[in-house]
């Protein structure tokens, strides 16, 4: 039970890793861009939340490795 939550943890923070990748090239692209300044500080918000959701996701995967090498 306890190794099947810490590879559901490791799957986990490498989605959440994964998403903050994307945002770190996402924002790269936004920025060669050549926007303006309100519409660069637009779309870099837009992006915000799935920095945080990726981080998130990822941090709630650690505690799950974490808990499962605990426990296990």
């Amino acid at each position: 039970m306890f190794e099947m939550m810490i590879w559901a943890g490791t799957g986990l923070t490498l989605l959440g890793i994964g998403g903050l990748i994307w945002c770190v090239l996402r924002a790269n692209r936004i920025r060669r861009d050549g926007l303006k300044d309100e519409e660069l500080r637009a779309a870099l918000m837009a992006i915000l939340p799935y920095n945080l959701g990726s981080l998130l996701l990822s941090a709630v995967g650690l505690i799950l490795v974490v808990i499962g090498i605990m426990l296990g």
